[in-house]
């Protein structure tokens, strides 16, 4: 079965949070490693090098640069080694589908840009199910078929 993983998913794997346990055990269950695009790296590597700007102004908020740095050289490893597995979508074709999920659920349901690229992306290329720890992603999936385990 396919499967594709939203930047909280990466999140749960890379630093331990309430949902780490089950990333891991939803990794366990893989196959395969885990694909990711360079949309899905980019956000989650965003979003590290965020929380350490965070807690460089304030202590009491996100993460030292140690353990960001940390997270970052685990995530290289996991993709020099397999774990995860680089995939190169069609964007235009991505951007059709974040056009087409957009003008059906933007504006009933609030989607954010990059929930809405995520799942066109595993819409493109052919997921079955969606690794997100994110409710309004997890909505947005689940309406176009895909399985969000639990």
């Amino acid at each position: 079965m396919s499967i594709y993983p939203d930047t909280s998913m990466l999140c749960a794997m890379y630093r331990e949070q309430d949902n780490s346990r089950r990333a891991d055990e939803w990794v366990d269950v893989c196959l395969d490693s885990l694909p990711v695009s360079t949309l899905l790296l980019l956000e989650f590597r965003q979003s590290v090098r965020f929380q350490m700007r965070l807690f460089g102004k304030d202590r009491s908020k996100g993460f030292s640069k140690n353990e960001g740095a940390a997270v970052l050289r685990l995530l290289q490893s996991d993709l020099t080694n397999g774990v995860l597995t680089m995939v190169s979508p069609d964007w235009a074709d991505v951007h059709r589908i974040a056009e087409d999920l957009s003008f059906k659920y933007t504006e009933t349901e609030g989607h954010r840009f990059a929930d809405i690229l995520h799942v066109a992306t595993a819409i493109h290329l052919g997921a079955e199910q969606f690794f997100t720890f994110d409710l309004n992603q997890k909505r947005l999936a689940e309406a176009e078929g895909m399985i969000v385990p639990e």
